[in-house]
């Protein structure tokens, strides 16, 4: 197989051993890997891959066909189409991972939109409904609304009947925001203006919270599963406190294979549908080839995209 291989904090293309299944895992073929920003992180060496996935070959996501299936396997065949989270090695040719880990590709999903589903809707997903449990008509506030867990989590909280108010740097994608569910959009520096919300999303980190920890109504619920902007922010504990409101965060590469299982037949089970009838798609910033990654890096690191930008295996 070809993969994208991390030496000395730079990336080059190698060839290695297609790998065969474990009993419970299945080998995708994969046609395309979202870039996240776990992806920069591990090039720097600062976010390594958990136990039992490849230290050097980044990727958290994959989509493509399957390729192989362990001696255990009988829930997918040779040639399905699938999607997957993974702890590692996703950029690559062929990718191993556990059979329960899957994500159904709904037949009208072209390869490159399949390449960046998996991670960014999984993370709003858990976030949003397994962590936050938005309700109809609650509000949500998104911030880092453009990226591809912002864009997600505003079709999802449409999808599931709550309000969306997404935040983005400036107001170059606000149109294309409200085509996707968001009901209001509103830049950093006017979050302090907004009404208060039932549920926030933080995906930027402390130069958001610092701001939107003021709207939270009673009962509110904060999930942080970003921190690009700061790790560290002053919490007003006796606001928290009179609002009776909670502050959780969530990671996903580290958890167990159980935990990751569970999450994905709840993935299957709710989301896939909703992808395949058009309530949820992915947005596409750019797609490049697998001999293109540093590029694709580069573009990634780069501020003001819009959606996701994925490596593509030619089948």
């Amino acid at each position: 197989m070809r993969a994208v291989k991390i030496n000395n904090n730079e990336l080059e293309i190698v060839s290695q051993e297609t790998p065969q299944p474990g009993p419970d895992d299945v080998v995708i073929e994969v046609r395309a890997a979202g870039l996240n920003a776990a992806d920069l992180l591990q090039r720097r060496g600062f976010y390594p891959a958990p136990p039992g996935w490849p230290s050097d070959i980044p990727g958290l996501e994959c989509a493509g066909v399957v390729h192989a299936v362990g001696l255990n396997v009988t829930s997918v065949s040779v040639g399905d189409r699938v999607a997957a989270i993974v702890g590692g090695g996703g950029q690559a040719t062929h990718c191993v991972v556990p059979a329960e880990h899957l994500i159904a590709v709904p037949s009208s999903i072209p390869d490159t939109e399949a390449g960046g589903f998996a991670e960014a809707f999984t993370t709003a997903f858990d976030a949003l409904v397994l962590n936050a449990h938005i309700a109809p008509n609650e509000r949500v506030l998104i911030s880092g609304a453009a990226g591809g867990v912002g864009l997600a989590a505003v079709q999802i909280v449409r999808a599931f009947g709550a309000v969306a108010v997404a935040v983005t740097r400036d107001d170059r994608h606000h149109s294309a925001l409200r085509e996707l569910g968001a009901s209001e959009c509103v830049t950093l520096d006017d979050v302090g203006t907004i009404e208060d919300v039932d549920v926030i999303l933080e995906l930027v980190g402390a130069a958001h919270l610092a701001a939107a920890q003021t709207k939270l109504r009673p009962f509110g619920r904060v999930v942080v599963i970003g921190v690009g902007s700061g790790g560290r922010v002053e919490i007003d504990l006796l606001g928290l406190m009179s609002r009776r409101a909670s502050l959780t965060g969530s990671t996903l590469r580290a958890r167990s294979r159980e935990e990751k299982a569970s999450i994905a037949l709840a993935v299957n089970d709710q989301l896939v549908p909703l992808w395949a009838d058009g309530t949820l798609r992915v947005v596409l910033s750019d797609a490049l080839s697998l001999d293109q990654a540093s590029e694709a890096y580069d573009l990634f690191a780069q501020p003001g995209k819009l959606g996701k930008i994925v490596l593509v295996n030619e089948a």
